[in-house]
């Protein structure tokens, strides 16, 4: 989050940097330096300044690309995308700290065994959320050669706004976003979700796969019409 981002967001809201700074438990000089770039802003202070700003959770900090992240798992990742109200997990508990969706993104795709539910709701993440830092999660999914599975999410979530008309506004953006990933896609093939073991599995998917499953060498059966958002609502 830049602190030109903060001061929108404070404008927006009605707020004074001297309101601000008392929220936050700063000085108002502190929000000014802040404000103008010339003070960094801690993600405490990003946490705090989100909420009491009510900025989308987009605005709230990526971890460093280089940070020890405790190992994530399907549990880990299903319960993120929970607290962040995803339709087909809303019958779960959401009462607990809410993370960036990028991140929560970058962390699922990270995963060789991720359950198959799960990997539908990665597209989502994509379409329900404006201001998505998608400059910051391409660089963190090519650090990491997740750039494929990223690459095939993004298709797929395109895919979805050719289907369900209130998502048609993300298209363009997602189409730049294919596009900024297409020359750092990578030769080997790889898998999206679970990983299977079977030889004969694998050479059925290699051969029912979508097209952008082909185009991005990942093995899955994922495709668009499998997304329970992906039609239009009734």
């Amino acid at each position: 989050m830049t602190g030109d981002r903060v001061k929108q967001a404070r404008k927006q809201a009605g707020w004074t940097q001297t309101r601000l700074a008392q929220g936050l438990g700063v000085t108002q000089e502190y929000v000014s330096l802040m404000e103008r770039g010339k003070r960094g802003i801690p993600d405490r202070v990003v946490r705090k300044a989100a909420r009491l700003l009510r900025m989308p959770v987009s605005a709230l900090p990526l971890p460093p690309s280089d940070a020890v992240e405790r190992p994530a798992t399907s549990a880990t990742v299903e319960a993120e995308l929970a607290r962040l109200g995803y339709p087909g997990l809303a019958y779960r508990k959401k009462h607990a700290e809410v993370f960036n969706p990028a991140a929560v993104l970058l962390k699922a795709l990270a995963l060789d065994n991720l359950e198959a539910r799960l990997s539908e709701a990665l597209p989502w993440l994509l379409l329900g959320f404006e201001e998505l830092n998608f400059e910051a999660l391409v660089a963190r999914a090519k650090a990491k050669d997740l750039q494929n599975r990223l690459g095939f999410t993004v298709a797929l979530a395109r895919e979805v706004t050719e289907r369900n008309a209130r998502y048609r506004n993300r298209a363009d953006e997602l189409l730049r976003v294919e596009k900024a990933l297409e020359p750092s896609r990578l030769a080997r093939e790889d898998a999206f979700g679970n990983r299977e073991t079977s030889d004969r599995v694998r050479e059925w998917v290699r051969e029912h796969r979508s097209e952008a499953a082909k185009h991005w060498n990942l093995l899955t059966d994922l495709k668009v019409e499998h997304l329970p958002y992906a039609s239009q609502d009734p």
